[in-house]
């Protein structure tokens, strides 16, 4: 185990402790497994629990970012290869690149490397690291995390717009709780960082979503992104 201080108080973290925990949660949930996507959210909640679980439900959400991300970059080379148009992909900002290229790209968060779900892994880190934002900032790197929330939300919201990515209630259920969460981190930081371009972009509109149940074609609500964020992270 390691023993380093943080401010006044030493901090006991265990890297076996949280491998074996991301082990756990990565092989016992997902899309090979049967079980609606809140549920099994609701399921790997309890494996985040302590320091060593809010590190984990960090972990989960950086993977999810970057592998995101080299994801994009791949299908952005084989396209240039393939047609000689070079895009750029720069994860500060996905949506210039989903404007330009979205009917030639496959939204990639569903089958990612790292074998994490948006809808099971990410939606119960997020709501761990939110409900714990106090906590989390005292143990990990707080600005990183946001930086991939906000990464995760921007290519979520990308994928309903230029992606052909249906707007059922999971994911309506997990843009809320990114946006959520991202608001109770920022608000437990000593200094909120600005808000992201596309996040700024997206406040500047007031568009709302039909919302689909998951499994039919009835509308069971409407979403509103900019609305959402304006009244989470401007409050």
């Amino acid at each position: 185990m390691r023993l380093f201080g943080l401010g006044k108080r030493k901090v006991q973290h265990d890297p076996s402790q949280q491998a074996a925990l991301l082990a756990q949660v990565r092989e016992g949930f997902g899309a090979h497994v049967q079980g609606r996507y809140p549920d099994q959210a609701a399921g790997v909640t309890p494996f985040l629990q302590g320091d060593d679980g809010l590190l984990v439900a960090g972990t989960i959400l950086r993977e999810f970012a970057d592998t995101a991300n080299d994801a994009l970059a791949a299908q952005c080379a084989d396209l240039y290869r393939r047609t000689g148009h070079r895009m750029m992909v720069d994860r500060r900002n996905y949506r210039p690149l989903w404007k330009e290229a979205g009917h030639a790209l496959q939204w990639p968060l569903f089958a990612l490397p790292c074998g994490f779900h948006p809808y099971i892994h990410v939606q119960a880190a997020a709501t761990t690291i939110g409900r714990n934002a106090g906590r989390y900032v005292d143990v990990a790197d707080s600005y990183a995390t946001l930086t991939h929330l906000f990464e995760a939300l921007d290519l979520l919201l990308c994928g309903w717009e230029f992606g052909r990515v249906r707007v059922d209630a999971d994911s309506a259920m997990l843009a809320d709780r990114l946006i959520v969460s991202a608001t109770d981190i920022r608000s437990a930081m000593p200094q909120e960082p600005p808000l992201p371009q596309p996040v700024r972009e997206q406040m500047r509109r007031n568009n709302a979503i039909d919302v689909y149940l998951p499994t039919g074609q009835q509308i069971v609500g409407q979403f509103n992104p900019g609305k959402t964020m304006r009244e989470k992270l401007l409050a």
